[in-house]
């Protein structure tokens, strides 16, 4: 039962159903109960690693939140007897108490994920160093499978316990809420990562049956599964061909099946989170944007500040702050601006932090040293940005170029995808080898001819109606995200406010627009998120 399957669509229909006819005190329980059933359905056999994440954040973010209290409450009743330093010693002993609770909680649920998702591929390494310096082992193989999910969720949950910690928001004294919290089963296959303070409570609360909130949220899944099943799932075909056997293909057709995987990409994860936002609308529920229209960004920094916002966000909260905010890091930043200057005693710390946590997306990405690659070509270039800024502001005022005018900020766009462009190569190749070998190929074996080349389209088995649908998706999307942009508003909006037969129209189009021209049915890979096994 996956986003685009009739199936999904049946259940969701159910779970509305039972949702608005149950009472408005327990319609949190129908989402809960869905979300088990969802997940059970999906995913039977590796329930017990999601129940083991819920149960053991729920009862470190209580343990947390009674030694918080029971310090205070300690501090409170010797306040008149202790002195400052009295006082001061007291509560760094009970602030280390609750950190080591805290960091033991983080390891054991960061550390499941971490088995079942890295031990393979540090088993490997392993056996591959151990051969060159000449012993030769074998590498243990344990069949391990992830279970649905598992990223996402760890790292709402975990990112719960770290609020708790933190004394953003009280600990959840009921498990099946948080539970809830934790599987709300829109967002469990690929995201967006939930913070607590935003979702917990529109989950908890009933919502009435509002007629924006069907209207709003079906368009919105009709929108997804458009870019998913008419974009992305015809844009994969060529991009498995290609990248499946590098060798016998020109650089031509490896840097289109790279130009490919960036629209493809997009359209995919887009999709996906848009019909789970579009389902979660129909609850009354609001879930966070996780895309802002990327390649219109300026900057690598900026595209990342688009792109999976809320791992973005959850990765700046959870992680770069406490490395740049750290002790070290503001030493090092006192000593560099002693040394290096202003400039880059500021920005050095920071960056350092920025690499970190580029190295920890690229891992999160997937167990292969591709993906390291990956966070280390972005990390990368956004230090030597921060680092090269006063630089290239003085280029631009000695070449006399206007950052604001039109056609430099469309340099820059480029500029930037390309970028970008490079570090998918990482994503779409088997290993960093042969990431090199296709960028290599892309500007050293790019001819125009190889386009017409009858052997390689025949290969590919996309016909020319596929390629043009697909460019008048890239347009539509194009045009559509332009609107956007400019306008800063979303065109269901703009349509919201159009005769109710346009909005029928439109609607009734989208549908059958998905069910003529959706790849979809037997001897296709619908149900294959890109994103789905994280």
């Amino acid at each position: 039962m996956t986003l685009t399957s009739l199936s999904f669509g049946l259940f969701v229909l159910a779970a509305l159903f039972a949702y608005y006819l149950c009472p408005k005190s327990y319609r949190w329980v129908v989402l809960l109960l869905a979300s088990i059933a969802f997940y059970g359905i999906v995913c039977f056999k590796y329930m017990p690693y999601i129940f083991i994440t819920t149960v053991t954040t729920y009862v470190g973010a209580l343990l947390i939140e009674r030694m918080q209290t029971a310090s205070k409450q300690y501090v409170k009743e010797h306040k008149q007897e202790w002195t400052r330093e009295q006082k001061s010693a007291y509560k760094d002993r009970a602030g280390r108490k609750r950190r080591w609770v805290l960091t033991g909680f983080l390891l054991l649920n960061f550390g499941i994920l971490a088995f079942l998702k890295y031990f393979g591929f540090f088993a490997d390494s392993v056996t591959a160093l151990l051969a060159a310096l000449g012993l030769h082992v074998h590498s243990p193989r344990l069949g391990l499978i992830l279970p649905l999910g598992i990223s996402f969720y760890t790292f709402q949950a975990m990112g719960y316990l770290i609020d708790v910690y933190r004394q953003k928001v009280p600990a959840q004294k009921n498990l099946a809420k948080f539970a809830l919290f934790v599987s709300f089963f829109p967002q469990i296959i690929q995201g967006p990562i939930g913070i607590y303070d935003k979702l917990a409570e529109q989950l908890y609360e009933g919502h009435d049956l509002k007629y924006n909130n069907i209207k709003f949220g079906f368009q919105l899944v009709l929108w997804g599964l458009a870019k998913k099943l008419i974009l992305a799932d015809r844009a994969v075909v060529l991009i498995h061909v290609i990248c499946d056997d590098i060798s016998a293909y020109s650089g031509t057709w490896i840097l289109t099946a790279a130009l490919f995987y960036a629209f493809q990409l997009y359209t995919d994860f887009s999709g996906g989170v848009d019909i789970s936002r579009g389902v979660a609308e129909m609850f009354g529920i609001t879930m966070a944007e996780n895309f802002r229209r990327p390649y219109f960004s300026k900057s690598i920094g900026e595209y990342w500040r688009r792109w999976h916002i809320t791992l973005g966000a959850w990765l700046k909260d959870y992680l770069f702050y406490p490395i740049a905010m750290s002790g070290a890091f503001l030493k090092l930043g006192r000593k560099s601006k002693a040394r290096l200057g202003n400039h880059v005693g500021k920005v050095l710390p920071a960056g350092i932090a920025t690499f970190i946590t580029f190295v920890v997306i690229g891992i999160w990405h997937g167990a292969n040293w591709k993906y390291v690659a990956f966070g280390v070509w972005n990390g990368a270039v956004i230090f030597l940005s921060n680092i090269l800024e006063p630089n290239y502001k003085i280029w631009l005022e000695k070449l006399k170029i206007n950052s604001e005018r039109f056609f430099f900020r469309c340099f820059q766009m480029l500029r930037t995808f390309l970028i970008v462009l490079v570090g998918y190569y990482f994503d779409i190749a088997e290993n960093f080898t042969s990431a090199m070998r296709m960028m290599f190929l892309s500007v050293t074996d790019v001819r125009r001819r190889d386009f017409w080349d009858k052997k390689v389209l025949e290969a590919i088995g996309l016909e020319i109606s596929d390629y043009v649908l697909l460019l008048l998706g890239l347009l539509l999307l194009f045009t559509v995200s332009l609107y956007q942009e400019k306008k800063q508003c979303l065109v269901r909006e703009k349509l919201a406010v159009c005769p109710a037969p346009v909005r029928w129209g439109v609607m009734v189009l989208g549908t059958l627009l998905i069910l003529v021209l959706g790849m979809y049915g037997p001897g296709t890979s619908a149900a294959e998120f890109v994103y789905m096994q994280f």
